[in-house]
This record gives structure tokens, sequence and C-alpha cells, in this order.
């Protein structure tokens, strides 16, 4: 089971600001009552999105119609820390975020948006205050995170970013599905059972 190699995710940003942001505040425990992880996109940041005492929405980034459909999300500094639920980076998948920007992130939630194929990459305070900058003067502006090379470009302009190795060998080798490699393999594992003495039927 071929998997995409995701080398460049490109599209608009947008720039959700502050540090800690934890996976309750990404997607409310109330919803993780569901069996599958379909239409938890439009639950993403809910609570401070719409305000529960007048249910109107809030000025929250994701409210402005200037970034929507915007498929990279930038933020701060450990980003989806708190519970380890796959329900965050599910609902940030579903929706529509390819790529996520901060200055770093909380080990166990980019584990799990790497075995979606969402890359996490690091960027320096300094450059990620620049990219936000450069999407608030022109929210249609094309950013592109080339995950092969490291780097973001906006406006002809490029910048550092870093990816462990393990999660950038798995994104541009199309290994990111830890599951769908098993499963990859099962003809090999099949064709030496086959080749086992012990495994034949008498």
């Amino acid at each position: 089971m071929a998997l995409e190699k995701i080398t460049q995710v490109a599209g608009t940003a947008i720039y959700v600001p502050g540090d800690d942001i934890d996976t309750d505040r990404i997607i409310p425990a109330r919803f993780m009552k569901c069996v599958t992880f379909d239409g938890l996109g439009e639950f993403a940041f809910i609570d401070v999105r719409v305000d529960p005492t007048t249910g109107r929405k809030t000025e929250h980034p994701l409210n402005d119609p200037r970034f929507a459909g915007a498929s990279i999300l930038l933020s701060g500094s450990n980003f989806g820390c708190g519970s380890s639920r796959e329900h965050a980076p599910q609902a940030l998948y579903r929706y529509g975020f390819r790529a996520i920007l901060a200055e770093s992130f909380a080990e166990i939630f980019f584990g799990n948006s790497t075995t979606l194929g969402i890359p996490c990459m690091v960027l320096s305070p300094e450059d990620l205050r620049a990219i936000a900058g450069l999407i608030e003067a022109n929210p249609k502006a094309e950013v592109i995170v080339d995950v092969t090379e490291s780097k973001v470009t906006v406006a002809d302009m490029d910048f550092a970013g870093k990816l462990p190795p393990h999660a950038h060998e798995a994104l541009v080798n199309g290994k990111w599905d830890a599951i769908a490699d098993l499963l990859e393999g099962i003809p090999a594992v099949e064709k030496t059972a086959a080749e086992l003495p012990y495994m034949q039927r008498a």
C-alpha cells in the first residue's frame, strides 16, 4: 500500500498566536465520543471561536474570512501540549490543515501529526513573526513548506525550518503511516512463513 510522499505543502496560511495551545483547546473533550474522526474539523478551536455565553463568533483568526481555506497553520511554542489525544491532529486535518509551523511541538502531538502526513516544522520566533506579518499583509500569499529542503518560502523569501530526521525520512519517502507500512509487508511475512517447516500443516 504505497503512501503519498510528502515533499512539499503549498497553500495559504493563518496565524493562531499563543504558546502552550493544548489539545483540549484544539478539540474539546466532549467531542471525543465519536466512533470515527469524521466531522471533527468543524469543532476545531470551537470553544475559542464561539462565545459560550452568547453563541456568537469571536474574533478568533479562524473566523476571519480573509483566511478562509488556509491549509497551513502558524503558532507559538509547545503547540499541541496536554492530553495525548489523537483527536487534535485529526480535527486539524479535517479542518483542512496540511502543515503546521511553530516554535516547538509537544512530542506526542508531533508523532500523531506525522502519522497523518502533516509536517510539523519548527521555525525561529523571529521567522514565524516575519511570516505572520507577510500573510497579514497579503492573506492570499502562497506559502510553500518544502519538506525535502526543510524550509518555508513566502513572497520569494526563504525561512529555514527544522524537522527531526525520522520524521523527515518518513514523510519524503511515504513511510509516515506505520500501520500502512506493516500492511505493505504482509506478502513478505507470508512468504517467510511458507518457508518455515513448523508453519506447514501436517
